[in-house]
């Protein structure tokens, strides 16, 4: 289709559509979403282990513990969403490098968080 401009009166062709094609977009984000639903399985293996074993102590989780346990659980998912909304417009590069800093940022705050050991989750 191709436009004419008054003021130049060149012909100009109007330009396709930018944006990634929907198999290639739902292929990286299935592929990423995989590793991020690892992460968010490792958390609930760790909620229920860590209760488990402060159970076996005769002790319970304290609510610092329960809090943060359940961040472990619900931040893989929280930045799988929002770097699924921030590279939705973006090119497959950017798409993909968004998934993998999100999936280090993970993995740092991962092991921050459960680096606090049991000692300190229980009452």
């Amino acid at each position: 289709m191709t436009e004419t401009d008054p003021n130049s009166g060149a012909d100009k062709v109007a330009a396709p559509p930018r944006g990634t094609p929907r198999w290639l977009f739902l292929t990286i984000a299935i592929v990423f979403g995989l590793f991020y639903a690892y992460d968010a399985w490792e958390g609930v293996g760790n909620l229920v282990g860590l209760n488990l074993a402060a159970q076996s102590l005769d002790t319970t989780l304290s609510g610092f513990g329960w809090g943060l346990l359940i961040a472990g659980v619900l931040l893989p998912i929280a930045v799988f969403v929002l770097a699924i909304r921030l590279g939705r417009a973006r090119s497959v590069g950017v798409q993909a490098l968004l998934l993998l800093v999100g999936l280090c940022l993970v993995a740092a705050l991962s092991t921050d968080i459960f680096m606090f050991g049991l000692g300190s989750l229980i009452v």
